[in-house]
């Protein structure tokens, strides 16, 4: 057993109120120049929709993250190594600037500098790659924001896959929920298995993913490999970038900067201890759907006696010890398991979690609409359909987010029981394996 120690984020759907604070202030502090004027190292998507870039979920299109082979090993779905020199001067497997979108600003100086006409003078888009005029904006970061666009286009949101998708077209059906989206600092990055150059490494120390910009010469591959499309291309460095999770933020004792501006406060940075010797065997288990609890298993109690000494022995300092003993990150996703991975069957073993987001409700089961089970309604009969979620965060497997769905139910019921009614009610927290608070 080899104990490293992460840094690890924990972001709270059922708080986001889909703001872009975070994005906003990670583009300018990280990525406000030129270059990576398309890039967003974090950005808020509307689901259901495709995302950003287009169809970032859809594997079958992009061949990101690993793949399981017949012998029981992992490699990149891209391909082997031999593959993957093959394709290095055509790379099949890469977005163009059109799957994210041509990154614009607008003609403000012809307000200033217009001659006088009957006409209010406008300030016209411009490609801020080209310069030149754009006559039609076609696509953004944001463009599916608040269910913009068609169902159609949509619709094809694999994480609808096992559902019939074309009843939530209907007005009267239609859900959504946000969904902030950062670099994940996989334990199994893919990113860095592919890259021809050895230039993406993670850093013992916290666990972060980082690319040495020495080292990297605009290969791309990471770009394909990454399943979750958070690795960019600077076309004017000729270098790749990515989320760096404001490490100098982190060694300075600072959130990163989108969890210092969050407007909802959804984000919480934890330190998590895990078994690095056992990453190959988790992220290579058979059934797609045991691999978040395989992930469960790579962390270690860090009030373990044995845990502490071994962790000692190889290094990882005092302070990070009780950083860990102290982490949000291991109590909302060991303790209370409410926290899921984005996508383990990607089997790259992100290290951002979600709590997944809770439905309208009350109006729903006082109308009769929604099914009750005892003092809680069915959580199998909510707005946002289970199975949709359990595609997004558990591989398919409903049963981990309806637990944890029940026990985000089971905590406003006993805490509107405290505050509203003064009394402390065991019973609700009893039901979901919970112990009431002091």
């Amino acid at each position: 057993m080899k104990i490293r120690a992460q840094i690890a984020m924990v972001l709270n759907l059922d708080k986001c109120i889909g703001c872009h604070t975070c994005s906003v202030t990670c583009k300018n502090v990280w990525t406000n120049r030129e270059g990576v004027e398309y890039a967003w190292f974090n950005n808020v998507e509307t689901k259901p929709g495709v995302g950003y870039p287009r169809e970032w979920e859809n594997q079958k299109k992009w061949n990101g993250g690993w793949q399981r082979k017949k012998n029981g090993r992992i490699e990149p779905k891209m391909g082997a190594k031999w593959r993957v020199l093959a394709n290095i001067f055509a790379n099949p497997d890469l977005p163009e600037i059109d799957d994210y979108y041509e990154p614009f600003t607008f003609d403000y100086e012809h307000l200033h500098t217009a001659k006088e006409s009957k006409a209010f003078p406008t300030a016209r888009p411009r490609s801020a790659i080209s310069g030149q005029r754009m006559e039609k904006i076609e696509w953004g970061p944001n463009w599916e924001e608040i269910l913009g666009g068609e169902f159609e286009k949509r619709a094809k949101d694999v994480n609808f896959e096992g559902i019939q998708k074309e009843i939530y077209g209907q007005f009267e059906n239609t859900f959504m929920m946000y969904l902030p989206r950062l670099c994940e600092h996989c334990l199994n990055p893919t990113c860095a298995a592919v890259c021809p150059s050895g230039a993406i490494y993670k850093r013992e120390e916290d666990g972060i993913v980082l690319i040495d910009q020495d080292k990297c010469r605009g290969w791309r591959m990471c770009v394909s490999g990454c399943p979750y499309k958070k690795v960019y291309y600077n076309w004017s460095s000729g270098k790749s970038e990515k989320c760096i999770f404001c490490y100098p933020r982190i060694e300075a004792g600072q959130p990163t900067v989108c969890s210092e501006t969050c407007v909802g406060r959804i984000r919480y940075l934890g330190v998590v201890l895990y078994d690095a010797d056992g990453i190959e065997a988790a992220a290579s288990v058979p059934d797609e759907k045991d691999l978040y609890e395989a992930q469960l298993k790579l962390f270690l109690d860090p009030k373990d006696p044995a845990v502490i000494a071994q962790a000692r022995a190889d290094g990882v300092p005092e302070a990070w010890l009780d950083a860990a003993q102290r982490s949000p990150v291991w109590k909302m996703a060991m303790e209370w398991k409410i926290a899921f991975p984005l996508h383990p069957e990607y089997r790259t073993l992100p290290m951002v979690w979600y709590v997944p987001p809770l439905s309208p409700i009350q109006s729903a089961a006082a109308a009769g609409k929604m099914g009750v089970n005892g003092d809680m309604p069915d959580v199998r009969s909510l707005r946002i359909p289970l199975q949709y979620l359990a595609n997004l965060l558990t591989a398919g497997d409903e049963e981990p987010v309806a637990l944890a769905l029940e026990r985000m139910l089971a905590m406003r019921g006993y805490m509107r029981a405290k505050t509203v009614d003064g009394r402390l009610d065991e019973r609700i927290a009893a039901e979901v394996g919970l112990t009431g608070a002091a």
